[in-house]
């Protein structure tokens, strides 16, 4: 049976929003490396995790992380959690070993990881272009 609480109106129209592909520091991402002529896959389905963005000539995989869900700072975070925390914290916790997990899926197959927090690309979405190119050694022309 699934779990099942209760939860007041705003927060529940709240979580509705929220979407687990096409957001917005993914769709920054996504429009800067078409920009540079960057060929690559979205949401990817055939890799381990879906990476939100594979570049397969390069075999790099990147994900874009939300802070909340993936866990953020989760050691400072978790304590601060109080509404549902019997289903949060456990949930959260089995996001970030299902991350590590994947992360060392995709290396085991001969995959760079790349892994950004919704933040980082909202805040300084050249820096993560960077950092992508560094890793994938592509050319950004």
């Amino acid at each position: 049976m699934a779990y099942r609480f209760k939860t007041s109106v705003i927060s529940s129209n709240i979580m509705r929003k929220i979407r687990s592909d096409k957001t917005s520091p993914e769709i920054i991402l996504q429009k800067l490396l078409r920009s540079k002529g960057i060929k690559f896959r979205r949401n990817f389905r055939a890799l381990p995790g879906k990476p939100d963005i594979a570049i397969l000539s390069k075999k790099v995989a990147i994900f874009v992380d939300g802070e909340f869900w993936h866990g953020y700072r989760w050691q400072e975070k978790k304590s601060k959690i109080r509404a549902n925390r019997e289903y949060w914290v456990p949930k959260i916790e089995k996001n970030i070993l299902r991350d590590k997990q994947n992360n060392k899926k995709l290396k085991n197959e001969g995959w760079k990881v790349l892994r950004f927090w919704q933040q980082q690309i909202i805040k300084d979405p050249l820096k993560c272009l960077e950092k992508i190119r560094k890793t994938s050694n592509v050319s950004l022309g």
